[in-house]
């Protein structure tokens, strides 16, 4: 026997099937699933921050509207025109805190409560003495003088970063206790 005969005994060569595109091998259905992942997560926390900047805009928009009423009704009589707006604006930030501590008491908070609780969990930067007086005692006075502007800034920040600081699990990380009264917050 000659190696061309032993040869042309072998049968030809056959190619397996080509690797169909279905069902995907498992890193692809892994990967599938990180990237699903993903998108549920990043569009809830997109959604997340929409809806706080929404919400701070609509906070920031009546502070607006209460500082424009105040200037128009400033020319009448100015002391009543800044207790209105003393109040006013102590009305703006407890609905803010009610909205970011929904299950705490501060709707009750008055006076130094009210202050230090101002100053656990937002940016109190701009809070000086005359200012924290206006907001603590302000509505039980006949007449106030308090800088409009100043309060309207110190307001304007506060409310900015009570919704636009960054936070872990969207609450604040620790607890305060403010007059006997426990308040969940954050340093600031």
């Amino acid at each position: 026997m000659d190696s061309a005969e032993l040869l042309s005994q072998l049968a030809d060569i056959h190619l397996p099937e080509p690797v169909g595109l279905w069902p995907p091998a498992a890193g692809w259905w892994i990967l599938a699933a990180l990237v699903l992942a993903g998108l549920y997560f990043g569009g809830r926390k997109t959604i997340a921050v929409w809806r706080r900047r929404r919400f701070c805009a609509h906070a920031l928009l009546e502070l607006e509207r209460i500082y424009d009423e105040f200037a128009a009704s400033e020319a009448g009589d100015a002391d009543a025109a800044r207790l209105r707006y003393v109040n006013a604006l102590n009305s703006v930030l407890r609905r803010v805190a009610l909205v970011h501590f929904p299950n705490s008491a501060v709707a009750s908070l008055g006076g130094e409560d009210w202050l230090r609780f101002l100053q656990a969990n937002g940016n109190c930067t701009s809070l000086d003495r005359e200012l924290a007086t206006a907001l603590s005692h302000g509505r039980f006075q006949p007449t106030i003088s308090v800088d409009a502007d100043s309060l309207h800034v110190f307001g304007r920040e506060w409310i900015r970063s009570m919704y636009l600081r960054r936070r872990s699990g969207g609450r604040p990380q620790r607890n305060q206790t403010t007059g006997g009264l426990k308040v969940s917050g954050s340093d600031a």
